[in-house]
């Protein structure tokens, strides 16, 4: 025989029911659509995370910026813009992004960089740069016989910083060629092979060729080079092993994932 509830029992489901609705309180409903509490919290969230201050007058503000996005979008549905094709595809491809952001976002949570792997990675860098810091000028022509004259030009005295006015490279032309303070690894491997042989204040004997064209070569300076201390790139560092770990785990997905 079929029971019915006891009073008990719908005292209990009235009062759950009200706590629920109160739990899921819309912030505003606009022409019957009632715009969650959820998305207040999305907003405000980003917004604090940019700086501004929570409180009244930046939930006042998102409020508002929720019901006109509503207004929005309802007369974008009015006029049928969420049926067509194409804009099916973008709002697909938000939703990806949205999901995508949050796993990437978990998988650094509970893949964080060790402070090992850090320190590591600080040793790394700092072999590859090598111990020693340089000050180079250079000229760079489009040809080989333009790079032998401006070498005779500056056999026969003149300034290395004049004849760099000549240089295709629009970064230092107007410096005198000049280039700051570099590690080797910063430069092309012929660039840097050819610079590291020169004393200071030599130019290149012979026009050094690289991908970009003919270079002569002037080294200013050289000094130790002195890295900086590990707790001022720390978060660098951190960024940049996140990323590796994000492009592995990506390529493991990717190599593992069924492509038809």
């Amino acid at each position: 025989m079929k029971r019915f509830p006891s009073r008990l029992a719908l005292g209990l489901t009235a009062a759950l029911l009200v706590h629920a609705a109160g739990a899921a309180t819309p912030v505003a409903t606009v022409n019957g659509a009632p715009i969650p509490s959820s998305r207040m919290d999305v907003m405000v969230n980003e917004q604090r995370a940019q700086g501004a201050p929570d409180g009244a007058e930046l939930r006042e503000a998102a409020r508002e910026q929720l019901v006109r996005l509503e207004v929005l979008a309802q007369e974008a549905a009015k006029k049928g813009l969420d049926k067509k094709p194409e804009i099916q595809a973008q709002m697909d491809l938000a939703r990806q992004g949205v999901l995508i952001r949050a796993y990437m976002q978990d998988f650094i949570k509970t893949n964080p960089a060790t402070d090992a792997d850090l320190r590591k990675e600080y040793e790394s860098i700092k072999g590859q740069m090598g111990s020693k810091e340089y000050k180079p000028r250079h000229i760079l022509v489009e040809t080989e016989d333009e790079a032998k004259a401006i070498i005779g030009k500056l056999r026969a005295g003149e300034k290395f910083e004049a004849l760099a006015t000549a240089s295709k490279d629009p970064g230092s032309k107007d410096k005198g060629g000049e280039l700051g303070w570099s590690n080797p690894g910063m430069f092309v491997k012929p660039f840097s092979e050819a610079m590291v042989k020169l004393e200071k204040g030599q130019y290149s004997a012979t026009p050094v060729k690289s991908d970009f064209g003919y270079h002569v070569i002037q080294l200013d300076d050289v000094r130790d080079l002195k890295a900086p201390p590990f707790e001022e790139v720390k978060p660098q560092l951190e960024q940049r092993l996140q990323q590796k770990k994000i492009e592995k785990h990506v390529a493991d997905l990717r190599a593992k994932a069924k492509v038809e």
